[in-house]
C-alpha cells in the first residue's frame, strides 16, 4: 500500500499535492467498487474500535483545537459544535456500528425485464467513484463521511475545516487503522493534508476528473462558494427555510406539539421550522394559541397583522422575515387563505427543503403533499425528522435539495449510481 501523503502545510505546490490525492482516491475507487460486503463490514467494526481506543488521543487533539479557536474569540455556539467529549468520540464509534449493519446497497439490482427480443436487462446499482466532502468545524463528520463512503463502495476525499485539523487528523488515523485491518487500500479514505484555502480551490475543480461528486457540510457561504465554483455534481442544500401550515381542519394539540417541535427543539439545525402559516378559516381557535406558546417558549415572533393582533409581543415582520433562514429562537408568522394560499407562499419564499402540513382534512394533506415541491414533505409530523437517521438510512453525509437522484437526506443508497447489465444469446439490431 501506499504510504500515506505527509502534511503539505505551506507547500508551494499544493495543487500536485491534490492531484496525486485524486489519483490515489481513483485507484482505490475501483477496487473498492470489487470489495465484498463482509470485508467493508470487518473494515467498519475495526474502525469503530480503533476510534474507542484512541479515544484519548482523539481528545487531546481535539483540546488544542478548542484551545486555539477560544483564543481566537470563537462563539460559544461554534466551541461546542468543535469540542469533543467520551460521550461523543462513543458516538461516532456507534455510529459506524449503524452502518456497518444497514444492508450493502452495492450490487443490489433495483429494476430486471425482459424484451421481446429475449434480452434481459438489469438496472444494478453501483458506486458514485471518488466522494469530495469539505465540511466546518465538526470533527465527527470525518468518521460520518468515511463511514458511509465505504459502505457504498466509494473512495473519499475529506477536507475539512482548518479549526478542527487536529482532531480531523486524530480520527481519521482510527479509520485509517481500520482499513488496514480488513486489507483495504488506505487511500480509501484520504484526508487533506493541509489547511490552505487552495486545497478547496483544487477539489472543486475536480481534480482533473477523479472526484465525481462534491458534498459541502457546513455554513452558507461555504455551501454557496461549493456551489457557484465546483465544476462536478455537488450534493447540497443552501438554505433551509422550513414551513408548517396549521389547517383549519388541524387538531389544535397536535399543531402546538408539532410547532413547539419543529421550531424549538433544536433551533440551529435545517429542519428547524422558520415559518409559521395558519389558515384563516383557524385564526379564531388556533392562532393566538399556538403564538402565546412560542412566545412562552422563548422564541421571538415576527408576524403579519393577524399575529400581531393575536399578541402583543409580537413583532412585526418585514418582507425579508418571510424568507429568512434564522437558525434561531426567532419564526415569521402569518394568516393565509387556505391550504393553495399555503403552497403559494412556500413556493414563493421557500428553499424546497422541508415543509409540513398539520390537517385531519386527508384531501387538503394529500394536496399539500402532492404540490409542495420540496425534497421532504411531512402531514402531522415535526419538520425536524429532516435527518438521515430518522429516515433509516442510519446516517446522512448531507442533504441535498437538488434535482439529482439524490434528494433529502443522502444515504448509503444515495452514494451510489446504477447501471444496465443486459444479457443476450446472440441479439443482433436490424
Amino acid at each position: 500500500m501506499t504510504a500515506p501523503l505527509k502534511a503539505i502545510e505551506g507547500s508551494a505546490d499544493i495543487a500536485a499535492a491534490m492531484r496525486e490525492l485524486g489519483l490515489r482516491a481513483r485507484k482505490a475507487a475501483r477496487a473498492l467498487a470489487l470489495t465484498p460486503s463482509a470485508r467493508k463490514d470487518a473494515a467498519l467494526a475495526a474502525m469503530a474500535q480503533a476510534l474507542r481506543a484512541r479515544a484519548d488521543e482523539i481528545l487531546a487533539a481535539n483540546a488544542e483545537d478548542v484551545a486555539e479557536a477560544k483564543a481566537a474569540g470563537a462563539t460559544a455556539a461554534f466551541v461546542d459544535r468543535l469540542a469533543l467529549d467520551g460521550k461523543r468520540v462513543e458516538a461516532m464509534a456507534a455510529g459506524l456500528d449503524v452502518i456497518r449493519a444497514l444492508p450493502d446497497p452495492v450490487g443490489a439490482v433495483m429494476d430486471r425485464w425482459t424484451r421481446p427480443n429475449g434480452m434481459t436487462i438489469e438496472r444494478v446499482r453501483v458506486p458514485l467513484g471518488v466522494v469530495g466532502v469539505i465540511y466546518e468545524s465538526r470533527p465527527n463528520v470525518t468518521a460520518d463521511a468515511g463511514a458511509l463512503c465505504l459502505k457504498a463502495g466509494n473512495a473519499v476525499i475529506l477536507r475539512g475545516g482548518s479549526e478542527s485539523f487536529r482532531s480531523a487528523r486524530a480520527i481519521h488515523a482510527a479509520l485509517v487503522e481500520g482499513l488496514r485491518a480488513a486489507g483495504i487500500p488506505e487511500d480509501a479514505i484520504q484526508l487533506v493534508p493541509t489547511r490552505d484555502r487552495a486545497a478547496v480551490g483544487a477539489m472543486l475543480a475536480g481534480l482533473d476528473g477523479a472526484i465525481d461528486v462534491i458534498v459541502p457540510r457546513g455554513g452558507k457561504s461555504l455551501v454557496a462558494r461549493v456551489q457557484a465554483d465546483a465544476r462536478v455534481p455537488v450534493f447540497a442544500h443552501l438554505e433551509g427555510v422550513c414551513h408548517v401550515y396549521v389547517d383549519r381542519s388541524a387538531d389544535l394539540d397536535m399543531a402546538k406539539k408539532i410547532v413547539l417541535n419543529a421550531k424549538m427543539r433544536r433551533t440551529g439545525v435545517c429542519g428547524a421550522a422558520e415559518t409559521l402559516l395558519v389558515d384563516r378559516m383557524a385564526e379564531a381557535t388556533h392562532l393566538k394559541p399556538l403564538v402565546t406558546m412560542l412566545l412562552d417558549a422563548g422564541c421571538e415572533v415576527r408576524g403579519d397583522a393577524a399575529v400581531q393582533a393575536a399578541d402583543p409581543r409580537v413583532k412585526p415582520a418585514s418582507e425579508e422575515d418571510w424568507a429568512a433562514e434564522y437558525l434561531d429562537a426567532i419564526i415569521a408568522a402569518r394568516v393565509v387563505e387556505g391550504v393553495d394560499a399555503a403552497i403559494a407562499h412556500i413556493e414563493r419564499y421557500g428553499s424546497h427543503h422541508t415543509d409540513a402540513i398539520v390537517a385531519s382534512d386527508q384531501a387538503a394533506a394529500e394536496k399539500f403533499l402532492a404540490e409542495v415541491d420540496s425534497a421532504i414533505v411531512l402531514h402531522n409530523a415535526s419538520t425536524q425528522f429532516a435527518d438521515g437517521g430518522e429516515f433509516g438510512f442510519g446516517a446522512e453525509i448531507g442533504i441535498s435539495t437538488g434535482r439529482m437522484h439524490a434528494r433529502g437526506p443522502v444515504g448509503v443508497e444515495q452514494l451510489c449510481t446504477f447501471k444496465y447489465r443486459i444479457r443476450g444469446t446472440g441479439q443482433t439490431r436490424p
